[in-house]
């Protein structure tokens, strides 16, 4: 059953309400997928924090227009699922890692930051590390010297103990 015309606006809306606050856009054709794996597929978006969702490709043609997305309106073409996040790679990321384990999701295309990317740029953009990981990472970088110097600091006053208990 198709959409009336009421219910394609609320879908036009609700999609640009989400391009609005997004970064990344990532698209995959998903023919043959089963129900269950799909399932899977929304959870782990929903995990991420994506927005994931199998749309019509008219709709978002609208949704995206005037936007830093706009660009992308030439890639729509086939059952496509559509994957849009505030993070800039958590969509890709998601897709990108659902499509390595079942072949009969394929990336399409996608676009960050005003600039339209193809399959092999979508997989580059998963292979960045996610906002978390990254802060981790400077946690690391920024609790290594004061570490380093603790332990310095206790290796010293052992010592002392040692020279004086001598």
């Amino acid at each position: 059953m198709g959409l009336n015309l009421d219910d394609k606006k609320a879908v036009v809306a609700e999609v640009s309400a989400q391009v609005a606050n997004a970064q990344t856009i990532a698209v995959a054709e998903y023919r043959g997928i089963a129900v269950g794996d799909l399932t899977g597929l929304r959870a782990k978006a929903r995990e991420s924090g994506v927005y994931l969702r199998v749309l019509k490709n008219t709709l978002v043609r609208r949704a995206i227009a005037e936007t830093p997305f706009a660009g992308l309106s030439d890639q729509l073409v086939g059952p496509l699922i559509y994957g849009i996040s505030e993070d800039p790679v958590a969509a890709a990321k998601v897709l990108n890692d659902f499509a390595k384990g079942n072949d009969k999701l394929v990336l399409k295309a996608g676009s960050y930051a005003g600039n339209t990317l193809d399959k092999a740029g979508v997989q580059a953009l998963a292979s960045i590390p996610g906002r978390e990981e990254l802060l981790a990472r400077l946690l690391g970088v920024m609790q290594a010297p004061v570490t380093g110097f603790a332990c310095t600091l206790a290796a010293l006053a052992k010592k002392r103990e040692e020279e004086v208990a001598a």
